[in-house]
């Protein structure tokens, strides 16, 4: 059975997919897009995806005329078409046609789906190692805080960190702050506290990261917001990284510093069990 993705307004065999070639997607890197996991046929948390989805593109002036409910159906349509249940899930929302006569209804919406590949599991046993990326986030970037398709700078960080056997690069910003991976957001344990960067400095909103965020609340466990430099990350009992994909994955090493033992901590293991939970329990209900 071909592969079946959603374009625009209907189901199509992936190799008669096509997008225009004024699209400003493809040509400026003008849209914005979200990956999300599916299990048990629920996509976890998909009104988040969406949420954040239609706020970036309200900011960042990318005008559709798509709505939640029809994005949620279009979504659940490409699943079934494809008979999967454990799934990764991509929604890309472009521009559309340069053209200024085009209706502001002629962006591209294209969502496809792919059978879930885990992590490895010894990611999660034995914990992973992160570098830090060389090139820096400018706070002062209309794109910064939001999953545009201008990913070029993070996945080339990406690639090097895998060359170097590590799962992820670290940002930091332009006056020296953590910021977060290319494709995750960062914590630190110290002291039984959990710290992650604010919003603010600006970093992508996660919605695994707004999970956890939650958690940590509801199961008692003290997070705070803040500033956090390189020496607060090396001097970190623990460090976790987090994602959709990945959920909570933890860091034992950041280029050649041991963090802590050198072994996934107390906390991030209580973390990603709640975390494992929170996700059986959603993705249980019906959609």
């Amino acid at each position: 059975m071909s592969e079946k993705v959603f374009l625009n307004d209907k189901l199509v065999d992936i190799e008669d997919a096509r997008i225009p070639a004024g699209d400003a997607g493809f040509l400026y890197g003008t849209g914005l897009f979200e990956t999300m996991r599916a299990n048990n046929g629920v996509v976890f948390r998909l009104s988040d995806h969406l949420d954040r989805l239609v706020s970036s593109a309200k900011a960042l002036s990318i005008e559709h005329s798509y709505n939640k409910e029809y994005l949620k159906d279009s979504v659940y349509k490409v699943l079934k078409a494809n008979d999967l249940t454990e799934a990764r899930i991509r929604l890309t929302l472009s521009a559309g046609s340069m053209s200024q006569s085009q209706a502001k209804s002629n962006a591209t919406l294209l969502i496809t789906a792919a059978k879930l590949q885990p992590y490895p599991a010894e990611y999660y046993t034995k914990g992973v190692l992160v570098v830090l990326c060389p090139f820096r986030q400018n706070v002062s970037d209309a794109t910064c805080g939001h999953k545009t398709t201008s990913y070029l700078s993070r996945m080339l960080a990406l690639k090097q960190a895998h060359e170097k056997k590590a799962a992820e690069a670290l940002w930091f910003t332009t006056d020296g702050r953590l910021a977060e991976g290319c494709i995750s957001n960062v914590f630190l344990v110290k002291d039984s506290f959990i710290y992650t960067p604010t919003r603010s400095t600006p970093v992508l909103p996660g919605i695994a990261r707004k999970t956890i965020c939650e958690l940590a609340i509801a199961q008692k466990v003290e997070l705070v917001e803040k500033d956090i430099t390189i020496d607060d990350m090396l001097d970190a009992d623990e460090v976790f990284i987090t994602n959709v994909i990945m959920q909570v994955l933890p860091v034992v090493g950041i280029e050649k510093h041991t963090v802590g033992n050198g072994k996934p901590g107390v906390i991030t293991g209580k973390m990603r069990d709640y975390y494992n939970e929170f996700v059986k329990k959603h993705c249980e209900q019906k959609k």
